[in-house]
């Protein structure tokens, strides 16, 4: 079972990036020519630079090569060259033994195709010259997060401790300490536990099988403890001996206890926020500059404690930069403070009924209250504007988006974007002139909806643009528009009833930008097509 659940923690340990699609099986094992590599690769500030042939030779030269599959006009790719050459180096100064390299992917069209590269960055994990399996990199982007990721790969994940010095040691170098006691270090479990350490790289690992540590922290039996310098001290993890050691269990606990009982909101915490995988949240809005808001934190913490694992309990200070966070809640920064509670996974929100005064009883009771369905969720919208039927492009918000898009005797044509999305600008010139074409048709309605400032009952929107058909008729029936983003296809659909004419094939539109999923309130920006910042994100698509 554990082995099945290594997808589970790699999601759970905030690793897994977006734009990992997944290994793709290489061509045919080459021979390997037999002359060394020597000075023919050329370096660039510290990564070998490789082609078709040159990546053979390599392979036969470092037991441990990392490659990255770019491209010279991607953004993403950009942002990466300076920490990809800061990783090289910091592993160049310890003498690790493992190489950077990169592949100009557009040059490299056999590469490209070998190691199934969709998109860039794509970085490859190659060992002991095999060609045919490299590992996927779908670790951090930053430069000691590579390096890590690397060193406990070609290195032990996990430290051998032997006395309680080494145990001292480790403890007081890190915040968090992860060490695995087993009576037997040679039993499957063991596998298993630095299977786990090998990818939580926001983690100090270590093990021990010496009696005498066993002894000094309590131990009667085999068990996984993280020590930690904040909060309650220390948390353990008793290996079940019949079921042995679950790797998805372990690391749920593992992440739901390396929090922090309450953690403040901020560009910084927020990767880990969402990568612990607790899907309910309770927010706690406060001005942190006023001293009575500041008094609130201690009865915030309080009521924390019971709802560890199934709550996580977040701060935010409304004085400094989270307006992104208030807009999604509907929140203004002079209503702090204030509290709300939302379902990360379905993306319901929930707010206090009446005025609440912020105590730990009162927390607890509201924490409660939505967990046990006593409090019904709320949609946001932005208010109807006066003119929204005035212009060719009608305006949709929450509140009218059921009576115009359900309108049986309309076909309603809306476009759902976001503010920020690129794509979005790019295909508004072509709406604009669909809702001109067709302004004098009674029954043709073009409109659009900010998706990230309305929220509706009947679906959620999942990226931007997102454009569905509504046709007339007592159905409410929905079509969602997956072509060429143009004029004439537009038209084609509608005159078509909501369809294409089967005589025409639907051609590959633009990808939508992805709505931030599992992170609804990280702040909202075209590089954010997907989640968590303390990994590698998006790729460009070839």
């Amino acid at each position: 079972m554990g082995r099945r659940l290594l997808p589970v923690l790699l999601l759970l340990l905030g690793v897994s990036g977006s734009w990992g699609q997944g290994e793709e099986p290489g061509g045919p094992s080459e021979v390997l020519p037999e002359e060394p590599i020597g000075d023919e690769v050329p370096k660039e500030d510290g990564i070998l630079v490789l082609n078709n042939r040159t990546l053979s030779l390599a392979l036969k030269d470092h037991s441990a090569l990392m490659v990255e599959f770019y491209a010279p006009w991607c953004g993403h790719c950009k942002a990466l060259a300076p920490e990809y050459s800061k990783a090289a180096a910091l592993l160049a100064a310890e003498s690790a033994a493992v190489t950077l390299a990169k592949v100009d992917g557009p040059a490299e069209p056999e590469l490209t195709k070998e190691f199934g590269v969709v998109g860039y960055p794509t970085l490859k994990f190659f060992q002991n010259g095999n060609r045919t399996n490299p590992e996927e990199y779908v670790g951090p982007k930053k430069a000691e997060g590579i390096a890590e990721w690397l060193r406990r790969r070609v290195g032990p994940s996990a430290t051998r401790l032997e006395d309680e010095e080494g145990v001292q040691a480790l403890m007081a170098k890190w915040d968090v300490v992860v060490i695995g006691f087993f009576q037997d270090l040679q039993e499957e479990d063991v596998a298993t536990f630095l299977a786990l350490a090998r990818d939580a790289l926001d983690m100090t690992f270590g093990l021990t099988d010496q009696p005498q540590l066993f002894e000094k922290f309590g131990l009667t039996k085999d068990t996984v403890v993280l020590f930690k310098k904040f909060d309650e001290g220390r948390a353990d993890f008793p290996v079940d001996k019949e079921t042995g050691l679950d790797l998805g269990d372990l690391s749920r606990f593992l992440v739901t206890h390396s929090m922090h009982l309450v953690t403040e909101f901020n560009s910084q915490t927020s990767p880990k926020i969402f990568a612990a995988r607790i899907l309910n949240h309770l927010l706690l809005f406060v001005n942190q500059t006023l001293a009575q808001h500041r008094e609130l934190l201690t009865d915030f913490r309080e009521a924390a404690p019971p709802f560890r694992g199934q709550v996580l309990f977040v701060t935010v200070n409304v004085a400094t930069d989270n307006s992104h966070v208030l807009n999604y809640f509907g929140l203004k920064a002079e209503e702090a403070p204030t509290l709300r509670l939302i379902n990360v996974e379905t993306t319901k929100k929930y707010a206090p009924t009446g005025v609440m005064a912020i105590t730990a009883a009162s927390v607890a009771a509201f924490c409660q209250a939505v967990l046990h369905g006593e409090i019904k969720h709320y949609l946001l919208s932005q208010e109807i504007p006066p003119d929204w039927d005035q212009r060719p492009v009608k305006t949709l918000v929450g509140e009218n988006f059921e009576q115009v898009a359900f309108d049986e005797t309309k076909n309603v044509f809306v476009k759902f974007y976001a503010p920020w999305c690129s794509h979005c600008k790019e295909m508004a010139p072509a709406w604009e002139a669909l809702a001109e074409k067709y302004r004098d048709r009674e029954d043709i309605v073009i409109a659009e909806l900010d998706a990230t400032a309305n929220e509706l009952e009947a679906f959620s929107v999942h990226g931007y643009p997102t454009l569905k058909f509504f046709p007339a008729g007592p159905d409410r029936k929905v079509i969602e528009y997956k072509s060429t983003r143009d004029l004439e296809t537009f038209s084609k659909f509608l005159d078509n009833g909501g369809a294409l004419p089967n005589e025409e094939p639907e051609e590959p539109k633009e990808p939508a930008v992805p709505a931030p999923v599992g992170t609804p309130f990280r702040t909202p920006a075209p590089q954010h097509e997907v989640q968590a910042n303390s990994t590698l994100g998006p790729k460009e698509e070839l």
